[in-house]
């Protein structure tokens, strides 16, 4: 979704950066985790055809992903790249094109280092926050798969 291409959201414990090409190779060796693959009912991709799906994302406009980037260490080292601070991604899928209130939001901390510290819980309320400024999904009830 092009609306977050120049947008950066910052948390404390995360900050929310457009999912770019120079992100590939990183979400790449991921997702070559068996464990992420499971959890996430993803199928493993080359990395032409995972640069492909990063660019048709960026396209599609009911799709907007953020890579979840560690907050502290980003904001720590002078000159660090994004890349060397990812943790993971947070998306917001819109489900019904004539309804623009439903969507579904999904966060992967993909670092087993940083999970369990509130990263994800952070990323998913600053989506929620960001989708809700944006008027991407108005109003309505927040529902969860515990629901």
């Amino acid at each position: 979704m092009r609306l977050n291409q120049n947008i950066l959201l910052l948390g404390k414990k995360v900050v929310l950066v457009p999912y770019t090409s120079e992100h590939v190779p990183r979400y790449h060796e991921w997702m070559k985790s068996e464990e992420l693959q499971r959890l996430t009912a993803s199928e493993p991709l080359t990395l032409e055809q995972e640069y492909a799906m990063q660019h048709s994302w960026r396209e599609d406009a009911d799709k907007c992903t953020f890579i979840v980037l560690d907050a502290e260490k980003w904001q720590a080292q002078t000159g660090a790249t994004e890349e060397s601070c990812m943790v993971g991604d947070v998306n917001l899928f819109l489900t019904d094109p004539g309804d623009p209130s439903l969507g579904e939001i999904e966060v992967m901390i993909a670092e087993p280092s940083c999970r369990g510290k509130g990263f994800g819980t952070e990323a998913v309320l600053m989506m929620l926050s960001y989708a809700g400024c944006e008027h991407r999904l108005p109003g309505g009830d927040i529902q969860t798969d515990d629901e």
